[in-house]
């Protein structure tokens, strides 16, 4: 049993070995998988054909973009220069294309593609009508499809900030926005934004606060190549939320959750104080009661030659460790007069294969040496502790309890540098109504959603493409495919049981439980056929003796004197027959006693004559 339980354990934990390989690049995020199921209802075995509309707004909007028409009508290229930069990639030359999707393509359906790598590229759009913060929530939600992955490169918008000076065609690095939002990757680190620039009430210079760093791995929407809804939603309590394929995977507070802090600290430390010349800081210092011991050598070196080494035998003192190539030759360009005097290329010298030149026992840690004496150190008993410049009051220190009245944006721009092409971008919309972009969604993202989950492999085919790059799983395959088998074999198989080792197993539980084992009728039968055949041999026996017995005392009769009277053998006759009963009834009794008992025995009579 201990074994089969050893293949029972070891089977459980393949199989969660493998579903944990599986699942390794999903979100680790509690929830999470359950929130997507509640919302992709109703999206299995949907056909990969999908009668697609362009989404309409339900209600005010402050802009919206679907590309469909083929047509960037009112987005702007950029014709400026990015500034600190080499020229020959200042200038934001990146082209941009509407186009469909490469995979799990919806009919009808277009986005803005950003198609070239390693340049600079800009786009902008002017909103329908500025965005003012103040008692309405601001929701910005658009898709993102890294139909290539991404190696280093944004996906990011930026809500550019409302002034008299904006100017679309020289939108560039530097172009005030109010927020920044969207994916963003370099290397491994792979990141989400959202930082919005504050306005200082005070000196009214702008900071970028940046929101705390969400907990969960990003690596899948960067690598999946499938088509990735972002929203922002920020309400006018202060309150923010951040949504992939609407599952919240960040929130907080704009007090509270962003870095550095909306408000400032009421004290900070004087930057005109200093740390006195007589503040003695040191933690320990030198015992100066200490002494030096009489027999401590400095003189000592740290290593010394090894005493107990000796040259190899074999180690040629007078051969060189490097000779001349002797194959070598002088190329037959060789100018003397101008490459100089040509020397043979220098080989290790074959000779030295155990050791050439000087040799020199190698060195050791001097067990004599313990270096240059210091006193040991104690607590320092003038310590004053670590020094801290004293605090002031703060004088830029102000008090915001409403951080979301940001200033005002009016237009959208996408502003980003890529090593990776083709980078899909749609169904933009900014509005102040969270089922608004909802149902913008469940018309444009939810659509290529279905078609994407109806052209997703099997499991089989997953599988498969997961062994290609683990080669190993190949073997958790075999094992998980293998254990059940064995498994079954273990618990199902029957064992063949002789009769032998039956009666034998049987007898053994009864001597181990002390308890006796129960008889079959067909037993019992036969146990009280070997008692009777037995009886009766014992009866048989019994009577030979007894005849044999009746025979001499008769004989012995006939030798009498028959002169005896008539009334004597009467009298005779008249005790036998007493006696005989007296015998009858002895016998009787002896019956009786023998034959109490469980099982049936056979009484056994003795027949004794008593003859005069």
């Amino acid at each position: 049993m201990q074994f089969q339980g050893f293949w029972l354990c070891l089977s459980l934990l393949l199989f969660t070995s493998v579903k944990a390989e599986l699942q390794e690049e999903d979100v680790e995020m509690e929830d999470f998988e359950e929130s997507s199921e509640e919302i992709m209802t109703n999206e299995d075995n949907v056909p990969p054909e999908v009668k697609y509309k362009t989404p309409q707004p339900i209600g005010e909007v402050y802009f919206t973009e679907t590309f469909d028409n083929g047509i960037l009508t009112g987005w702007v290229l950029s014709k400026a220069k990015k500034e600190d930069t080499d020229e020959n990639i200042a200038k934001y030359d990146g082209r941009w294309e509407i186009e469909d999707l490469k995979e799990n393509r919806v009919p009808g359906d277009r986005g803005l593609v950003l198609k070239s790598q390693a340049k600079h590229h800009a786009i902008s759009a002017l909103l329908s009508k500025p965005f003012i913060f103040a008692d309405k929530p601001l929701i910005v939600q658009y898709e993102v499809n890294f139909q290539n992955g991404m190696d280093c490169g944004g996906a990011y918008i930026k809500l550019l900030t409302e002034n008299d000076y904006l100017n679309l065609e020289n939108f560039f690095d530097k172009t005030p926005y109010t927020i920044m939002f969207g994916p963003d990757k370099c290397g491994e680190e792979h990141k989400l934004h959202f930082i919005f620039r504050y306005k200082h009430p005070k000196t009214e210079v702008f900071e970028e606060k940046h929101a705390k760093v969400p907990n969960v791995d990003l690596k899948k929407f960067f690598t999946d190549k499938k088509t990735h809804l972002y929203t922002l939603v920020m309400s006018p309590d202060n309150t923010f939320e951040v949504y992939i394929d609407q599952v919240i995977i960040n929130q907080g507070s704009l007090l509270e959750d962003v870095e550095p802090p909306i408000n400032p600290p009421k004290e900070i430390e004087d930057p005109n104080d200093k740390k006195p010349d007589d503040w003695d800081d040191r933690l320990e210092i030198p015992d100066n009661t200490s002494v030096k011991p009489e027999d401590w050598d400095e003189s000592q070196p740290s290593q010394i030659a090894d005493p107990d080494a000796f040259k190899p035998v074999g180690w040629l003192d007078d051969e060189p460790e490097y000779i001349a190539d002797p194959n070598a030759e002088k190329p037959p360009d060789w100018n003397e007069n101008m490459d100089g005097k040509w020397e043979a290329p220098r080989i290790p010298n074959p000779a030295c294969e155990i050791g050439c030149g000087h040799w020199q026992p190698p060195m050791i840690d001097n067990p004599k040496y313990r270096g240059k004496w210091e006193p040991p150190m104690i607590d320092n008993p003038n310590y004053q502790g670590e020094w801290t410049p004293r605090k002031i009051p703060n004088p830029d220190y102000f008090e915001d309890r409403n951080p979301f009245l940001l200033t005002s944006f009016s237009a959208l721009g996408l502003e980003l540098w890529s090593m990776t092409s083709d980078i899909y971008f749609d169904n933009f919309i900014i509005c102040s109504d969270k089922e608004i972009a909802d149902h913008w969604a469940e018309d444009s993202w939810m659509v290529k959603k279905m078609v994407a989950r109806a052209n997703e492999p099997g499991v089989f085919t997953q599988l498969l493409t997961a062994a290609e790059e683990r080669w190993w799983l190949w073997i958790i395959y075999a094992l998980t495919a293998g254990l059940p088998l064995v498994l079954i074999t273990l618990f199902c198989w029957p064992r063949k049981v002789t009769q032998q080792d039956f009666f034998s197993y049987e007898d053994a539980e009864y001597k181990k439980t002390g308890i006796h084992k129960p008889q079959t009728k067909g037993a019992l039968e036969q146990e009280v056929k070997e008692e009777k055949a037995a009886l009766e041999n014992v009866a048989d026996l019994e009577e030979e003796k007894e005849n044999q017995d009746d025979g001499e005392m008769e004989k012995e009769e006939e030798d009498e004197t028959e002169e005896k009277s008539e009334g004597e053998n009467e009298t005779i006759e008249g005790q036998e027959e007493g006696n005989k009963s007296g015998s009858e009834d002895e016998m009787k009794e002896a019956d009786e006693s023998t034959g109490s008992g469980d099982g049936p025995v056979k009484s056994v009579r003795k027949r004794r004559v008593r003859k005069d």
